[in-house]
């Protein structure tokens, strides 16, 4: 659960596993946040997103209907759109951290991430994305070439803000109504202390994936 008084998805992302990367204290200096969604059901489904700055401002939330095959690709699009709002909002040379509570999605994310830093420009592991979602998955990752680092965190469905949003898009359509906001993070404080990766997250997902901060 979210510590008292600190920004939501911060708190979600400092505790949660991002696979294939390891998670330094430091991760939690992410300059913004942006948890997505997607829901399917056969009367049709929803996308929902919510993105913070750092020090826990919001910045803009969706709620919108879909109709997607399936829920595997409902979570594609939802985070197609979440970067798509957040790409207008933050600079190019933002650090970005990506909620999902999809476990695939978070790792194929991660995995084009440490790709785009190797020599080879392979991933870790192999990237398998749903036939449905090859265009939207085309998206994603041209958006997360577009920031200076990004990496994805894996979180419980229930712990998902951007959960209800999808689940009842129309009960939510009021949140779309919100005015813009394009606003930066308050400067990161500074510990002063040496900052070392904790040994559960350091070591989650050790069997032969590459680990980067």
């Amino acid at each position: 659960m979210a510590a008292h008084g600190r920004p939501a998805l911060r708190d979600l992302f400092d505790e949660s596993p991002t696979p294939h990367i390891a998670h330094p204290p430091r991760t939690h200096h992410r300059d913004f946040y942006v948890a997505t969604d997607g829901s399917f059901r056969d009367a049709g489904g929803g996308l929902g997103a919510v993105i913070e700055t750092r020090d826990g401002t919001r910045v803009a939330r969706v709620a919108t209907t879909d109709t997607p095959p399936d829920n595997n690709v409902a979570e594609y699009r939802a985070l197609h759109l979440g970067l798509d709002v957040l790409a207008a909002r933050a600079p190019r040379e933002a650090s970005i951290g990506v909620l999902v509570d999809h476990d695939a999605l978070a790792s194929n994310v991660n995995n084009v991430v440490l790709a785009a830093s190797h020599p080879d420009r392979s991933p870790p592991q192999r990237v398998s994305v749903p036939a449905a979602t090859r265009n939207h998955w085309r998206g994603i990752q041209a958006r997360l070439s577009t920031f200076e680092e990004v990496r994805a965190a894996r979180i419980a469905s229930d712990q998902n803000p951007a959960h209800p949003l999808a689940n009842a898009p129309t009960q939510y359509e009021h949140v779309n109504r919100e005015p813009d906001r394009c606003v930066l993070p308050e400067p990161p404080e500074s510990t002063g202390a040496t900052e070392f990766p904790p040994p559960s997250r350091a070591d989650r997902n050790g069997g032969g994936g590459r680990a980067s901060d």
